[in-house]
């Protein structure tokens, strides 16, 4: 799904990409590009104003925007060009050696041709660039669309949408059913599977149906009871307040997996926190405080000295992490209890970062943010560790839990497989 929003300045912006989401949430957009363009040779660029029309598949009509000034780089087009000499269309790989072109490049005429732009450059070669492409791949264009469209939710947004969970033996074995969930949990950072085998043999088969496990130092699939075998809390009857998992790696897992096998007792429901949309509430609300949080690098820590484990696992970077073109939210790394020392951040910077950082945990702790699930043996949760944060209630009784963490890359893969934005 590929989405085009007009520019707009500040929150405006990212309103109408929320209430975009919000109101089509099952659309499946398709885009026809038509596009014509005024051309300026500059001294180290091509200067133009491409009008782009589309056309947007869904209860839309045409939406036409006007030119936006685009300059394109001369070295940069040369770089893009996609002639069969240049770019292997069969590989998706450039052939063309950027370190040959010559940085002082200039093209010696350009011209406009059924909608393409056509260049010559000198020794002879000459490049192709259709109008619609060069309006999607500028930077000018690049920075006004969403690279992930999502519906950001509070639990009453959630409800309200009435996704249905997917059915274990349709989703083992029907592409729709499988596509159908990517996109839920591309949308919404969460997805269930219901009626699945209450095994982790059944559990490790659901999972690598949607991308490869990752293994790290919990193993492959994990099965763990509030045993304290490992030196974590989650080895525990304790209640565990809302966090992202392994934040202490230098690249925190992407896809958390979820499967309670049993319980004989009380409590231990699962809590649900969308991070992105409280982040986006701070960003309203206290942009200097965003904009703090995004930027300040942060250590995490975990330190386990067992007899049978022996690990100092530390990873550092901002609570937030933005694109720097669009600044759109991709990653919240966000747990309180394996925040480390905090020796990153300049004396005069400390004290705002603490305000900043209580203003998050203050719209993460909303009740009304709070999305409630018990899992039970057969519902299997997916959830987008970049985005979603978990905890629990305290329960008694056993309680088995198995699971594992997915390759975040390979569920992103999938997910273009089917023609999904990702």
């Amino acid at each position: 799904m590929f989405s085009v929003l007009p520019r707009l300045a500040g929150s405006a912006l990212r309103e109408t990409q929320l209430l975009f989401a919000r109101t089509e949430p099952r659309m499946s957009l398709q885009l026809r590009f038509a596009a014509s363009a005024t051309l300026r040779l500059l001294e180290d660029c091509l200067a133009t104003s491409i009008t782009v029309s589309c056309t947007l598949h869904v209860k839309s009509p045409e939406v036409s925007y006007e030119g936006t000034p685009m300059r394109f780089n001369y070295v940069w087009l040369r770089d893009h060009c996609r002639s069969a000499s240049s770019y292997n269309s069969a590989t998706h790989q450039r052939n063309l050696d950027t370190g040959s072109i010559e940085l002082t490049l200039r093209p010696e005429s350009s011209a406009l041709e059924d909608g393409q732009l056509v260049l010559a450059w000198p020794g002879g070669h000459v490049s192709k660039f259709s109008l619609s492409w060069l309006a999607e791949n500028s930077y000018e264009g690049r920075k006004t669309v969403m690279e992930q469209q999502r519906v950001l939710w509070n639990a009453n947004i959630y409800q309200n949408a009435s996704i249905s969970a997917a059915k274990w033996d349709k989703f083992m074995s029907c592409d729709s059913e499988l596509k159908k969930f990517l996109q839920n949990y591309l949308w919404y950072g969460i997805a269930f599977v219901d009626d699945v085998p209450a095994t982790v043999e059944a559990t490790e088969e659901i999972a690598r149906r949607v991308s490869l496990i990752r293994e790290t130092i919990y193993g492959r699939m994990w099965s763990f009871t509030s045993d304290f075998s490992r030196g974590d809390s989650a080895y525990s009857q304790l209640a565990l307040d809302r966090h992202t998992d392994t934040s202490y790696f230098q690249e925190p897992c992407g896809i958390q997996v979820f499967h309670c096998l049993r319980h004989e007792g009380t409590g231990g429901k699962t809590l649900l926190v969308d991070g992105f949309y409280a982040a986006e509430k701070v960003r309203q609300h206290s942009p200097e405080n965003f904009k703090l949080l995004c930027h300040i690098p942060i250590r995490h820590e975990y330190i386990e000295k067992t007899e049978n484990h022996q690990n100092h696992m530390m990873g550092i970077g901002p609570v937030l992490n933005v694109y720097p073109w669009n600044n759109e939210l991709y990653m919240i790394r966000y747990n309180n209890y394996d925040r480390s020392v905090m020796n990153t951040i300049p004396h005069d910077t400390v004290q705002r970062w603490y305000v900043a950082h209580r203003e998050l945990t203050t719209e993460l702790r909303r009740p009304e943010n709070e999305l409630w699930v018990k899992l039970t043996p057969g519902k299997v949760i997916f959830i987008d560790n970049w985005r979603v944060l978990h905890g629990r209630e305290s329960f008694t009784g056993l309680r088995q839990l198995c699971g594992c963490y997915l390759t975040r890359d390979d569920v992103l893969s999938a997910a273009r497989y089917f023609g999904l934005q990702a």
